[in-house]
């Protein structure tokens, strides 16, 4: 992750999404632990879908299974 920090460019956004709640969780954790990046949610977690990411062929078949989607989004400062 402090690769990924060191890359963005300051004020950029790594965003990251899935329908596996575990994984969901791992995200938030190993993301959240990187000093370089801060959480966009208010809450330290998840963010609301943005509308400019696509829904994927395997977003719309969880969607329809009932599967949630957690999107997560960090800020470099």
């Amino acid at each position: 992750m402090d690769l990924v920090a060191r890359k963005l460019r300051p004020g950029g956004v790594f965003r990251l999404a899935t329908d596996w709640q575990d994984y969901a969780e791992h995200m938030l954790a190993v993301v959240g632990a990187c000093s370089g990046l801060a959480n966009e949610s208010p809450d330290a977690s998840y963010v609301a879908r943005p509308e400019s990411r696509p829904l994927t062929r395997f977003e719309k078949r969880g969607q329809r299974l009932g599967h949630d989607v957690w999107d997560l989004a960090f800020r470099r400062p």
